[in-house]
């Protein structure tokens, strides 16, 4: 199906209100949540346990239906089947059938949405590959470690080849590397056309990777917009250069102070621990560093 707009979500209003066995208002999730999606963007959902966003994203796959206000992706009712079609999502715990090897696994995901064997069967192996568990294929997911779980949660989120991709908590139980690895897909994915609904209590992943961002807290939106715009501190002002000799460089504070009345902060600009951290390993592994670097994207999730 067509699924051309410039809004892949919009809510208008969303209220979640869970009621007892009695029918009796208990606790309102949602409280009034208005917010756009735009297509190709990853819009990060942040908040404390509690605040709503699971809520949320449940109403937005159609899995809880809105006490009052709309919910359109990409401009229908979450709950058309045509849609769900459309939209690849991995749950903050991956619920696998232990029994299932990681190759069945997703074999199993590509049925419902009735691939046929022989494209099964080549994003399998190209999925197995890019989450870097081809040697772990025919082991059964009940023995997998919890990042390996979320390795084979995302490959099952992707296996349909979604234009929506929404991810609860995707990097949790993921080593640093792993993080970045995801982080780095989520990037690519954006690149080749795909919409991503990113939900997480690690900021600086959030941090990295969204154009847009909103802040829940108790089922509102208390906060919405850029990164860039949100976290700006236009108050300040940073000039960056080579450092120049000691004495040059008191003469340029001298003429600072003297023209703004005020002495400048001096620092030096510092990388965070995560690049650090993997400038290290992939310079003792001999890999590249940089937004793919250990990311080999199927060839059916690129940019046609």
């Amino acid at each position: 199906m067509a699924v051309d707009t410039a809004y892949v979500i919009q809510t208008g209003g969303l209220t979640k209100v869970f009621r007892d066995f009695w029918r009796r208002p208990r606790v309102k999730a949602v409280n009034g949540i208005s917010m756009d999606v735009l297509s190709g963007e990853i819009f990060g959902l942040l908040g404390p346990n509690g605040s709503g966003k699971s809520t949320t994203m449940k109403s937005l796959l159609g899995l809880l239906h809105p006490t009052s206000g709309s919910v359109r992706v990409f401009g229908r009712s979450p709950r058309d089947v045509l849609i769900k079609r459309e939209i690849g999502y991995m749950p903050e715990e991956s619920y696998l059938y232990r029994h299932l090897t990681a190759r069945e696994t997703l074999d199993f995901y590509g049925q419902l949405f009735g691939l046929d064997r022989a494209t099964r069967r080549r994003r399998v192996a190209e999925l197995l590959e890019m989450t870097e568990l081809t040697a772990a294929a025919d082991r059964q997911v009940g023995e997998f470690s919890k990042g390996m779980a979320r390795r084979i949660g995302l490959a099952q989120a992707l296996i349909n080849d979604p234009q929506l991709v929404i991810l609860d908590e995707p990097t949790a139980g993921l080593d640093p590397v792993g993080c970045s690895q995801v982080k780095n897909l989520m990037l690519t994915l954006r690149r080749n056309g795909k919409t991503i609904l990113l939900s997480s209590h690690l900021l600086a992943d959030v941090e990295d990777v969204c154009d847009r961002i909103a802040v829940l807290y108790a089922g509102k939106i208390i906060a919405q917009g850029r990164v860039g715009d949100l976290l700006k501190k236009t108050d300040k002002i940073r000039i960056t250069f080579a450092a120049p000799a000691a004495e040059r460089m008191r003469e340029v504070l001298a003429t600072i102070q003297q023209s703004v009345g005020e002495r400048p902060e001096v620092d030096h600009p510092a990388i965070d621990l995560e690049r650090f951290f993997l400038d290290v390993i992939y310079g003792v592994q001999g890999k590249p560093v940089g937004d793919d670097a250990g990311l080999r994207l199927p060839g059916f999730l690129k940019r046609q």
